[in-house]
C-alpha cells in the first residue's frame, strides 16, 4: 500500500506532510489550549482588540450606505446595486476605491487603484505573495527574527526556506539583511523579499528608526529583494504621530509590497486585508497586485462582497479615513500601556527583582517584551497558569534561532487596568517563586 495511507483498526490513517510536523506550527493551538484549560487565569497572552471599542452595527449599516453610493456612480438601480453583493465578484475586489482613499489619508500613500488587492484578512494576502512569488527549493524568505509566525508558519507549510535576520532592540538591522541576502546567495537559494513589521512591531513591540527604514530600502534595490511591510499596528501611536511607512519611503513601483488589514481599526470578524503591490511583472501586462490575481480566485475566489462594502461604506462616510475612528480607540490602549509599564515596575520591584527583570516601553502597537533571569518555555506558560493564574507568551515561540529563551511577549491589548494590576502581581511573584 502506498506510504500515504495504512490501514489501521477502525479505519485509515493518513499521513500529512512533513511540514506539518513541525513544532512552531502548533504554538497557537498550545495557547489556546492553555488559555481554555485555566479560564480563570490572566491572559496576556492574545494580541486581541479590545471588543467593546467594536462599532459592529454601525459597519453593517455602512454596507447599505456603500450600495446607495454605488447606485448613484454606476447608474444602476439600487436592487441591482445590493443584488451584485450577493453575487461573485471581482476577484481583487470592489473597494480598491475606499483603500486608495484611505492610505492617501492615513498612511502618506499614493498608489494607483488596481495595485490594491483585497484579501480575507492580511493572512491571505501573505498566502498569496508565497504562492505567486516563491519556487520552494530555489527561493528564501528573509523573515525579521522573532517575527509574526502567521507568515513564517505559511511557508513552512508551502516548503519556502525561511531565514532569519537577527533583531536590535530597535528592530531589524539593514545591514543584517544584507549579509542574510549574501548567505542565502552563497546556499544556492535566491532570497526574495524580507519580511517585517517595522511599526510596533509584534512580538517585540519595537519600531524601526527612520534612518534604518532608508538603508533597509537601499540595501532592498542593492540586493534584489522585495519588502513585505506588514502595517496592521501603526496607527495606534501613543507618543506622538508614527514615523513614515517604509510603502512613503519607497519609490513609485519600487520594493515595498504594503500589506494592511482593518482588524484593528475596525474588528477582525471582518477578516478583512488588503496588498498593494503595483511593480511591474516580466512578460506579462499589468501590476503585480493583478498578475497575482488568478492565485487569489484559486484560494477563496474572492472576498466576500458584504464584508467589503461594510469596510466601504465606513470608509465613504470619512472620506477614506479612519483615524477619527483609531482616535477613539487609543486613550484605551494607551491607559493599559502605561497600566502594564507601571505594574511592572511596582511588582518587580515589590519581589525584589528590580535590577533582575527588564522590560521596554513601546511607543503603541500591543505588545511589549520582558527579559526574564530564566528561560521561560512551554512547561513555565503551564505552571505559571496552573499555579498563579497567569498566561503569557514565550518570545521562543516566535523565534526562528536561538537566544529569546529568557523573553517573554506581553499585550496589553485584551485586558483591563485592573487585570493588568492583578496579572503582573501574580507573574513577578511566579518569577520570584521560581528563583527560589
Amino acid at each position: 500500500m502506498a506510504e500515504s495511507v495504512s490501514m489501521v483498526a477502525g479505519g485509515v490513517r493518513v499521513a500529512l506532510r512533513r511540514s506539518l510536523a513541525d513544532p512552531s506550527l502548533g504554538v497557537m493551538n498550545f495557547l489556546n489550549e492553555v488559555v481554555s484549560r485555566y479560564p480563570q487565569a490572566i491572559s496576556f497572552a492574545p494580541g486581541r482588540p479590545w471588543e467593546e471599542l467594536f462599532d459592529v452595527e454601525a459597519a453593517l449599516g455602512g454596507i447599505g450606505r456603500w450600495a446607495e453610493r454605488r447606485a448613484a456612480q454606476t447608474g444602476v438601480e439600487r436592487g441591482k446595486a445590493f443584488a451584485d453583493l450577493g453575487q461573485y465578484g471581482r476577484t481583487n475586489g470592489i473597494v480598491h476605491h475606499e483603500i486608495a482613499q484611505h492610505l492617501a489619508a492615513d498612511e502618506g500613500i499614493e498608489v494607483p487603484v488596481d495595485s490594491i488587492m483585497v484579501t480575507c484578512g492580511c493572512q491571505e494576502a501573505m498566502a498569496i505573495l508565497l504562492m505567486g512569488l516563491f519556487e520552494p527549493g530555489r527561493d528564501a524568505l528573509l523573515a525579521s527574527d522573532p517575527t509574526y509566525i502567521g507568515i513564517t508558519g505559511l511557508a513552512r507549510i508551502l516548503g519556502v526556506d525561511v531565514r532569519p535576520v537577527p533583531m536590535g532592540d530597535d528592530g531589524l538591522d539593514p545591514e543584517a539583511v544584507a549579509a542574510a541576502a549574501v548567505e542565502v546567495r552563497a546556499a544556492g537559494l535566491r532570497p526574495r523579499a524580507i519580511y517585517d513589521v517595522p511599526d510596533f512591531n509584534n512580538p517585540l513591540g519595537t519600531s524601526l528608526p527612520l534612518a534604518a527604514r532608508r538603508r533597509l530600502l537601499e540595501v532592498a534595490r542593492d540586493e534584489g529583494l522585495l519588502v513585505f511591510e506588514d502595517s496592521p499596528y501603526r496607527m495606534f501611536a501613543y507618543d506622538g504621530p508614527p514615523l513614515p511607512t517604509l510603502k512613503s519611503l519607497d519609490e513609485p513601483g519600487g520594493v515595498v509590497v504594503y500589506l494592511g488589514s482593518f482588524s484593528k481599526t475596525l474588528f477582525p470578524g471582518l477578516r478583512l486585508g488588503y496588498l498593494v503591490a503595483e511593480q511591474a511583472v516580466e512578460a506579462a501586462d499589468g501590476c503585480l497586485a493583478e498578475a497575482l490575481s488568478p492565485v487569489k480566485s484559486l484560494l477563496t475566489v474572492n472576498t466576500p462582497a458584504p464584508m467589503q462594502a461594510a469596510a466601504g461604506g465606513l470608509l465613504g462616510d470619512s472620506g477614506g479615513s479612519l483615524q477619527a475612528q483609531v482616535d477613539e480607540k487609543i486613550p484605551f490602549y494607551r491607559r493599559n500601556r502605561d497600566a502594564m509599564l507601571a505594574a511592572l515596575e511596582e511588582s518587580f520591584g515589590r519581589v525584589g527583582l528590580g535590577d533582575r527583570v527588564s522590560w521596554n516601553r513601546p511607543a503603541g502597537g500591543f505588545f511589549l517584551t520582558v527579559e526574564l533571569p530564566f528561560e521561560f518555555d512551554e512547561e513555565c506558560v503551564a505552571e505559571a497558569a496552573e499555579k498563579s493564574g497567569v498566561i503569557v507568551c514565550p518570545m521562543s515561540f516566535f523565534a526562528l534561532s536561538p537566544g529569546r529563551e529568557r523573553q517573554i511577549r506581553l499585550s496589553f491589548s485584551y485586558v483591563s487596568p485592573e487585570e493588568i494590576a492583578e496579572g503582573v502581581r501574580r507573574l513577578a511573584e511566579f518569577v520570584a517563586a521560581r528563583l527560589r
